[in-house]
């Protein structure tokens, strides 16, 4: 046993079940090992759910990393979620509700926290995962907790240092679960703001869909960082007006996770987003992708949503044009789209007194980190 792997485990380890062994779900089960708890990941096929058990790799989604000794992994529900004190879901969005159906009986008698590691919104509803947990599992909302953050799945199980927010309605329960879902390279935040948490995580990934999309037609470092900057007012001013708190969009879950899911090749919504602005179709994108890219099957329930709080969202709304084969990638333009001649006040409709001057600098940390080539750490509290 390595000393990180030991570095908790004076006490009785918790044991903990991950629900979901794709690239995410397997390295979060990797963070709590690695934080000292006693992991068990539930996986849909039994060979996946042998290899990580017996060899302690995922080699489809996690090639060449090791697993530590404290995970391990089934393909029966039951015997994963045997005496779990928290149970973590990283399962396909538009797939949840489906899948806890067979988790219901179980987990409907306890009290153990039920976190979300997922992404999206459900397309049919529209509604967050939070809320698709508590519709089918009938349980207290207090209960649940979502996770969200820069966290790019094969930079962290590589042990690259970073952070995200846990969230929950009950502060107790935010609480007990950052302390479990944290290590030496792993830092976990706490806030009760669900609803900007989850829509931080979701939104994000349409902006990464148009950021793979010119950068994909070859448009340069202007033209994408004009989207991001306008992308984050798009996903405050949707966010606020869903309930959130518009600190939040500020934050981890907010600009932390729109950098680096902008930025980096290894964020399946700019690959997909990349390969439609290369001229693929929706249809043949899908296709090459080898595992889930939330955003793709967001954007028309964030939409819908959008009209019905009468929020303006250009960005997303080119991003479902070209989706839909209605628009050339290369006419891809949301930062320059006005209902009128007349200028646009720039900052968010959310964006006055103080707020306005902490988006700001929202604005400035991300203008810096790109400055420098994506180095460096943006100072986010959450």
């Amino acid at each position: 046993m390595t000393p990180r792997e030991s570095s908790r485990r004076d006490a009785a380890a918790p044991r903990v079940a991950v629900l979901g062994s794709g690239s995410w779900g397997t390295t979060f089960g990797k963070v709590l090992a690695d934080g000292g708890a006693d992991v068990m990941m539930w996986a849909r096929r039994a060979e996946l759910a042998h290899e990580i058990r017996e060899g302690k790799r995922n080699s489809q989604y996690l090639p060449g990393i090791n697993l530590p000794r404290g995970l391990s992994a089934t393909h029966h529900l039951a015997e994963a979620l045997d005496g779990a004190t928290q149970v973590y879901i990283a399962i396909s969005s538009q797939a949840l509700r489906q899948n806890l159906k067979a988790v219901r009986p179980i987990l409907a008698a306890g009290d153990a926290p039920i976190v979300s590691l997922m992404k999206g919104v459900e397309k049919k509803t529209g509604l967050r995962m939070s809320q698709v947990l508590e519709q089918e599992l009938r349980c207290d909302p207090d209960r649940i907790a979502v996770a969200s953050g820069p966290n790019l799945a094969l930079e962290i199980a590589r042990e690259q240092p970073t952070a995200a927010v846990i969230s929950s309605s009950s502060q107790e329960t935010a609480e007990a679960v950052a302390r479990i879902a944290r290590n030496t390279y792993f830092r976990t935040f706490v806030n009760t703001d669900v609803i900007g948490t989850e829509f931080g995580g979701v939104l994000k990934n349409l902006i990464a869909v148009a950021i793979g999309i010119v950068d994909g037609v070859g448009y340069g470092e202007n033209t994408k960082a004009s989207i991001i900057t306008r992308g984050l007012v798009e996903m405050t001013d949707f966010a606020v007006a869903q309930g959130a708190q518009p600190e939040t969009l500020q934050g981890l879950a907010g600009l932390g996770d729109l950098i680096a899911t902008c930025q980096s090749p290894l964020s399946r919504n700019n690959t997909a987003g990349r390969l439609l602005g290369q001229g693929y179709s929706f249809t043949e994108v899908v296709k090459q992708m080898d595992q889930t890219a939330e955003g793709l099957a967001s954007v028309a329930p964030v939409l819908q949503l959008a009209k019905e709080a009468g929020v303006q969202m250009p960005i997303v709304e080119q991003v479902k044009m070209v989706l839909d084969g209605t628009m050339n990638p290369r006419d891809i333009a949301p930062h320059l789209t006005t209902d009128d001649d007349e200028p646009t006040e720039e900052r968010t409709q959310n964006g006055s007194g103080g707020s306005g001057s902490a988006l700001r600098r929202a604005f400035q940390r991300a203008f810096d980190k790109f400055r420098h080539g994506g180095r460096g750490a943006a100072r986010d509290r959450s």
